[in-house]
């Protein structure tokens, strides 16, 4: 997949799969994880790590950074200032000038507050990080964010960590049509088949956590998505045949002795 890489903000990544590091039952099951998903950047929430305080107990010493690039995230936050205070934190401690921009409106959805979402995008954007902000699955807001300087886009598949798959797949298919810069799934994943979904609806690339960190067995559920955000990437780019009301028969008659 290398020919065929992901370029965010000039960086290349030869995998189009991101994972978190939230929810696993051990630090060793997400290291193998991590491992399997054949991923190349991981998301660190920074207000769920002490930036100060390094050690066994600490998730940033459980990351390998010669493989993986940190994105750290602004999960928690609820308004535009927390949100960009959060990264500012995260740069100052050197784990990256790049954020994965969280700002959430709702405690039960979890989904975001888009008019906050903007205005941090916009002043981070100023500050020279590179923001690639959570939002919903909204066209006009997917162009205001880009417009905004985002160098990428993440709407919903559908709520955090509610493994309910893609809900709206044309939303997906129009924010890739109205926006220049990559869009990434970001949120709702269940299993393979929703990363290859999201893969074939024309999305960069797709990032998760859930799925994979609470499965019944994470490290065979992550070696599963590294395989179906490839093999959705790939139908993508080999054209699917046009949906039919009817049948089209597989060997056509035309053309048979006797007829």
């Amino acid at each position: 997949m290398s020919s065929d890489a992901l370029i965010l903000a000039g960086r290349e990544f030869r995998s189009r799969l991101i994972v978190g590091t939230g929810k696993y039952p051990s630090f060793q099951v997400m290291r193998k994880a991590h491992e399997a998903s054949g991923a190349e950047m991981v998301t660190v929430a920074v207000r769920r790590v002490d930036l100060g305080n390094r050690g066994p107990e600490n998730l940033l010493d459980h990351i390998n950074t010669s493989r993986f690039f940190i994105l750290p995230n602004t999960a928690l936050c609820y308004t535009a200032d927390d949100a960009v205070r959060a990264a500012r934190l995260g740069r100052e401690a050197g784990l990256s000038n790049w954020v994965k921009l969280e700002v959430i409106g709702d405690e039960k959805t979890l989904y975001p507050d888009t008019e906050a979402l903007l205005v941090a995008t916009r002043l981070l954007v100023k500050e020279g990080f590179i923001v690639l902000p959570y939002t919903t699955d909204d066209v006009v807001l997917a162009k205001k964010l880009e417009d905004a300087g985002a160098a990428a886009v993440m709407p919903l598949g559908a709520p955090i960590g509610s493994g309910l798959g893609i809900q709206n797949r044309l939303n997906i298919e129009l924010i890739r049509e109205a926006v220049k810069v990559p869009v990434i799934v970001d949120a709702g994943v269940g299993t393979a088949s929703d990363a290859a979904l999201a893969m074939e609806l024309g999305a960069d690339g797709v990032l998760m956590n859930t799925a994979i960190a609470q499965a019944q067995h994470p490290v065979k559920m992550a070696g599963a998505m590294k395989k179906a955000v490839e093999a959705g990437r790939e139908a993508l780019l080999a054209g699917r045949i046009p949906r039919k009301r009817y049948a089209s028969a597989s060997s056509p008659i035309d053309g048979v002795i006797g007829r």
